[in-house]
This record gives structure tokens, C-alpha cells and sequence, in this order.
């Protein structure tokens, strides 16, 4: 039964630790393992090349201020790169809608510039439509896509339409990059879907469609876990969104410059400016003191060689275009954009830790914080934890460095759930042991001396204290003659019913069974539980020891056992009582002339035929309830004098 108790406490216990452990999970990664990650981004592995070869242009509140940003004044934008630049690759983060579907002269003027212009890359966002409402509109943008071998692709498309513009600027614009962020925009971005399946067909993010313009390739491979690139053997790791139809990517980001961007920033007023002193003739050539960008002044169209060129907006208001990053909480949209081209440029992504790797990590970290607190003491175990924690961390920061992203939140979490459980069952379980321990060693110690042990459980030395103390001697008559007539068996069965009689009347006058001599018991009253009146609750003890023995007697002759009878000796005196023996080995009891002088009054018995005698140091104190006779004069073994005893007759409740 107790087996089975055991059992089913262990089994209520692991499903509360599994309990635990999943709401661990589910808090961590709800709530905190964004922010532990945003904190590697952000402080660990944002180190690396950050490209000379990319310039931002944003239309900033003082361009929004200065220019009134009809089509025509963006027409007048991209027609400064067109005319006078010899820029690489564009990326223009805005997508068609921002622009309407009027086909009015300055609509046809920003046409017509896109047109002409076969290294700008058009934003453009996909969205879920009805089926077939926008199946023209996609059958013309297919020619967008990607040419794509698909080796392994199992899963679902979600989106089949794009958010379109007129069909005029759709078809005018030669390239077009999608221009959507993270799955969750009111957390941290932490990633971009590089890939995004429409329909059937394959769209690239805009940093990814400029990295494959500006290698001159439109080829991708398509892998379980990665998107590679053949001509430059580049490798993008990713995460599949499910029901999304989007592959995304983790962001590498690098510190920020004091004026909140990675890279070079131009405001689009200088740009605007500089579009129309070069148009009038005021070239860097002939007034070369006029162009100096980062002093606010006209920007000489020759920095733009071979770069890769964003441009995007940071104006203030309900349309702005920041979002929340590890790296700042208003971060520019076009500076993320350019990042991820940075990233693919330089073939320097952050990737997650599979499954496998983060469960093992958790599974050790668990496992090793169980094993530490139940194997050793509570500091002990802590110390453990703590390096082991101290390992785990150092590897998780040298793998972020070199960008390499493990999760280590929710393991440490559930290796702290893990230590507060663990020491929660190590003490409940302590706690069953030693109620069973003390319940064992009650059987062969008094429950009375197993308290105290157990008080100073962590304090046990040898030593004691001097006490006033009654000591009681019991011993069966005749029990060695008697006990060669019976078996063992029945020797032990007569003891043990004897015992377990005399058991309960010691206890109920406040007095400890300090041990079983053979058929001979020694009690103690006064200590360890304090009485006053220990002589007085000593003799009555001993009168009814004599009635039940009567009782028992007549029991055992009914079923043919052997008459028996006893004698008990009492003694009132000081005694030293405490721990005697060795370090390793030691008994709780009493010594001192008083025991000497209660066993050898207790012998007395015998030579008087008589079956209760005190010492005068204990009738002193029952004198007024005992009836007694006075044995005057008796020599007691290994005493000099002569001493008086008394027979107790009778007790008076």
C-alpha cells in the first residue's frame, strides 16, 4: 500500500513538474524569447561589414516641408539618378498604391520616367483577394517572378493578388521587390520574407530582387530549409510561415549611426535642389563649393557610382514608414530594407537554431538543474546551476557573434522552474523520509528521545546536562529458568505482548523507555520531558504495572504459559543525561549513582519476596499518597552505609 502511495505521489509530481514546465514555455516564448533575441541582435551580433557601397535618400518631414511631393516631384527624383548618376541598382520602398490610379500629366510624367528606368527596383506588397478578382492584373505581373527550382516545396500559397496601382504604371515598371516586414509588426522586426509565393510563382523581397540584379542573375534554387543562389553560391536560410506562403529571414542588423541610420542619409530636398541647379547649369565642375551633401548642400552626383541607392520616406505621421527593432524603437523602414541587402551582399545572415539543437539544450539544462538539487545541498546546487549557466551563456553569445542564433531564455527559465520544483520535491520527499525514519527508529528509541534527536538533528555531539530524574527498573521474575522451557519463538512472543503492555502506562505518566534489558525495562521520568512531579507519576507507573501484570499472568496460566511476576525498583537523584559514546556512535541516556542504586533496588525484590520498592529519596516525595513498609538498614551492594527502604503497599489516586 505504501509502495503504491509512493508511486502515485511520484506520478502527481511529474505531471505537475510537466505542467509547470509548459507554462514555462508558453510564457517564455509569448513573451520573453523575442526580447532575449532582440537582445543578441542588438548588442551581440550586430558587428560586421557594413557596405560603402549603399546610400540612403529619404523624403524627410523638411523635404515634406520645402517640396509638395506631387508624381511629378518623384518623377523629378528617380529622373536625377536616370540623367545623372551612375547608380548600380535603385530600391524605391514605396509601392504603386502610394501613388493612386488616376492617369492624370503627372501621373504620365512618373510614368514614363519609371519606364526609362531599367535598374529601379518598384516596392509592391501582396494581398488576398477573391478568386479570380485580380487574375489579369497577376497573369501581367507574373513576368516579375522568379525563375525558380523548386527541389522540395510541400507547402500552401495564402497570397494570389498584389496591391496594384493603374495598369499603365504596372506595366511601365521593369523590376518590382516586395516590400512587407515580420509577421508581427506590434512586436520587434526581427525578420523579412525574402521569398513570397503568389499563386504559383515566386516573388522576391526588394533587397533580395536588387542582390540578384546587381549579380545579373534571376535564377534561385528552392530548398527544404534554404534558398540558394547558383551564380554566387549564396546560401539564405529560412522559416517558412504557415498558411503564408512567405520565407522568411532573420535580419542582421549594425549600430546606428547618431542620426538613427546604418548607412549614408541624404534628405530628398538636396536631391530636389541639386536635380535643378544641374538642369540650369551649376555643375560640381564649375561651382564645386556648392556640393558638399553632408553639410547640407547640393550632392554631387559622382558618390552614386556603382552604389546600390534607397530611397524611402521618414515623415512624421499616421503614414510613416518606422518600425519597432531590436536597434532602436523608430527605426526607418528604408534602412531595414537596405540592411537586408547588406546582409545578402556580404552573405551575412543570422540564422535560428533548429528544433533539435534548442530542445537538447533545454533537456540538459533541465535535467542537470534536477540532478544538482537533489544530489546536493541547496547552495551546492545553486553554485552548479550557476556555472552551468555561465557555460550556456558564453556559448550562446560566441555563436550570436558569429550569427548563429540559440535560444537560451527558455531553457534558462525552465531550468529555474526545474530548480524550484526539484527542491520543492527534494524537501517533500525529505520530509516523508524522515517522518518514516523517525516513525522506524520510534520502535527502537522512545518517540520522546526521537523528538529531541530530531530538534537538534544538525547539532548532534556527544555531551549532556546534569538533572534531577526518577529512574525506573523492571524485571521479570524467574524469566531465564522460564525461557529454557519455551522455544524462541514463544520467548519473543511473551516479551513483545509484555513490552507492548507496559508501554502505553510508562508514556501515560510522562516517563521514556530508555531501553529493553533482555526482559528488564529502564525508564526515566523528569527528562527529556520535563514533570515536576516525576517520583509521584514514577510510583503510580509502577502500581500499575503490578495490576496489568496480575491481568496478564492470569492470561497467559488460562492459555498454559508459565506463571510469572515481576519487581520494580525505584530511585529519585541527579544523573548526567545527554549523548554518551563516540562521534560516530552514540546513545542517548543517564548515568550516575541514582541508575546503579534503582537496579540494585530493584534486586531487593527477590531477597524480600516483594514486588515494589523505593529508595527514601523517592518516599519522600509519595509519602503522603503511598501506604508503605519501612526495610531499615539494608546493605546495598558497593555502598558502604546502610540505607532504608520501602515496600509501597498501596497508592491513593
Amino acid at each position: 500500500m505504501k509502495k503504491m502511495q509512493n508511486k502515485l505521489f511520484n506520478f502527481k509530481s511529474f505531471l505537475f513538474y510537466i505542467f509547470v514546465i509548459l507554462i514555462t514555455v508558453l510564457f517564455s516564448a509569448s513573451l520573453v524569447e523575442q526580447f532575449a533575441n532582440g537582445f543578441l541582435i542588438s548588442h551581440v551580433s550586430s558587428r560586421g561589414l557594413v557596405s560603402d557601397k549603399i546610400i540612403e535618400v529619404v523624403v524627410d518631414d523638411y523635404s515634406n516641408q520645402k517640396y509638395k511631393w506631387e508624381k511629378d516631384t518623384y518623377a523629378d527624383l528617380l529622373d536625377y539618378f536616370y540623367t545623372y548618376t551612375e547608380s548600380q541598382v535603385i530600391g524605391f520602398d514605396f509601392t504603386p498604391t502610394t501613388f493612386g490610379t488616376e492617369v492624370d500629366k503627372s501621373e504620365e510624367k512618373f510614368i514614363k520616367q519609371v519606364s526609362r528606368m531599367d535598374n529601379l527596383v518598384f516596392g509592391f506588397a501582396p494581398e488576398r483577394v477573391p478568386n479570380g478578382e485580380d487574375d489579369e492584373i497577376m497573369q501581367d505581373f507574373k513576368k516579375h517572378s522568379l525563375n525558380v527550382n523548386v527541389n522540395d516545396d510541400y507547402r500552401d500559397f495564402f497570397y494570389n493578388g498584389i496591391k496594384s496601382a493603374s495598369p499603365a504604371l504596372r506595366k511601365a515598371t521593369h523590376n518590382y521587390g516586395s516590400v512587407i516586414y515580420s509577421r508581427e509588426l506590434k512586436s520587434w522586426v526581427l525578420e523579412v520574407p525574402n521569398l513570397i509565393r503568389i499563386s504559383d510563382n515566386y516573388y522576391p523581397s526588394l533587397g533580395f530582387k536588387m542582390y540578384l540584379m546587381t549579380n545579373n542573375t534571376n535564377d534561385i534554387v528552392l530548398n527544404r530549409d534554404s534558398i540558394y543562389v547558383p551564380k554566387t553560391n549564396l546560401n539564405i536560410k529560412y522559416q517558412y510561415s504557415l498558411g503564408e506562403g512567405a520565407y522568411y529571414s532573420l535580419i542582421r542588423y549594425y549600430k546606428l549611426k547618431e542620426d538613427g541610420y546604418t548607412y549614408p542619409v541624404i534628405s530628398a530636398s538636396q536631391i530636389i535642389d541639386t536635380y535643378m541647379m544641374l538642369k540650369s547649369g551649376i555643375t560640381p565642375q564649375n561651382h564645386p563649393e556648392l556640393y558638399d551633401y553632408k553639410k547640407g548642400k547640393l550632392v554631387d552626383p559622382s558618390i552614386f557610382k556603382d552604389k546600390a541607392v534607397f530611397i524611402g520616406s521618414n515623415i512624421t505621421g499616421p503614414s510613416e514608414d518606422v518600425l519597432k527593432t531590436p536597434m532602436r524603437s523608430r527605426h526607418p523602414g528604408v534602412d531595414i530594407h537596405a540592411t537586408v541587402y547588406n546582409n545578402l551582399m556580404n552573405a551575412h545572415m543570422l540564422q535560428f537554431s533548429g528544433f533539435g539543437l534548442s530542445f537538447l539544450l533545454f533537456i540538459v539544462l533541465c535535467v542537470s538543474a534536477f540532478i544538482s538539487i537533489l544530489r546536493r545541498n541547496i547552495l551546492q546546487g545553486l553554485l552548479i546551476i550557476l556555472g552551468l549557466d555561465i557555460v550556456f551563456l558564453v556559448f550562446v553569445f560566441m555563436c550570436a557573434y558569429n550569427g548563429y542564433l540559440i535560444s537560451y531564455a527558455t531553457p534558462i527559465l525552465g531550468q529555474f522552474s526545474t530548480a524550484v520544483f526539484a527542491y520543492s520535491f527534494k524537501f517533500m520527499t525529505e520530509s516523508r523520509n524522515k517522518e518514516k525514519i523517525k516513525n522506524a527508529m520510534g520502535k527502537y528509541l522512545s518517540q520522546d528521545i526521537m523528538k529531541n534527536v530530531v530538534k537538534d538533528i544538525d547539532d548532534l555531539k556527544l555531551g549532556g546536562k546534569r538533572a534531577v530524574v526518577t529512574v525506573l527498573f523492571s524485571d521479570i521474575r524467574g524469566f531465564t529458568s522460564m525461557s529454557e522451557k519455551m522455544s524462541a519463538e514463544e520467548v519473543s512472543a511473551i516479551l513483545n505482548e509484555y513490552f507492548g503492555e507496559m508501554e502505553p502506562i510508562i508514556s501515560k505518566y510522562n516517563g521514556v523507555i530508555n531501553k529493553f534489558i533482555g526482559d528488564a525495562i529502564m525508564a526515566i521520568f523528569g527528562e527529556p520531558i520535563h514533570d515536576d512531579k516525576h517520583p509521584q507519576n514514577a510510583v503510580k507507573c509502577a502500581y500499575e504495572m503490578l495490576k496489568r501484570v496480575k491481568y496478564l499472568r492470569d492470561k497467559w496460566i488460562s492459555e498454559g504459559k508459565p506463571k510469572f511476576d515481576i519487581g520494580v525498583g525505584i530511585n529519585t537523584g541527579e544523573v548526567f543525561i545527554g549523548n554518551i559514546g563516540t562521534e560516530t556512535r552514540m546513545e542517548y541516556t543517564v548515568i550516575g549513582d541514582t541508575v546503579n542504586l534503582a537496579s540494585r533496588i530493584e534486586s531487593y525484590n527477590k531477597i524480600y519476596k516483594t514486588n515494589l520498592l523505593v529508595s527514601a529519596s523517592t518516599y519522600s516525595y509519595v509519602a503522603d499518597i503511598a501506604d508503605v513498609i519501612k526495610i531499615k538498614d539494608v546493605q546495598i551492594r558497593g555502598k558502604s552505609k546502610k540505607i532504608d527502604i520501602y515496600e509501597i503497599l498501596r497508592i491513593e489516586h
